[in-house]
């Protein structure tokens, strides 16, 4: 890979990594704790939507958001030809 190529990779890299992250501190800040009031008015089996989201939908979000990562990853090196087989 050239010099050219591997600054490619890795800024899509960062580009996926901070988009992701964004992602999850939006949904763990902001649904579960700037949100919250406003949600508790809905309810999750039983218990309020902000308790929900602060409790087990951020945690949830995190794992969805792993696995995108790791298909987005998978699809950025098979288009720069380092995919491990």
């Amino acid at each position: 890979m050239t010099p050219e190529q591997q600054a490619a990779y890795w800024r899509q890299n960062l580009v996926y990594i901070g988009v992701l992250l964004a992602i999850w501190a939006a949904v763990s800040y902001g649904a579960a704790i700037l949100l919250a009031g406003a949600l508790d008015r809905l309810q999750v089996l039983g218990f309020p939507l902000g308790f929900w989201f602060a409790t087990q939908g951020s945690i949830l979000v995190f794992v969805v958001l792993v696995f995108v990562y790791v298909k987005l990853m998978n699809d950025l090196d098979r288009k720069f030809g380092v995919y491990e087989r």
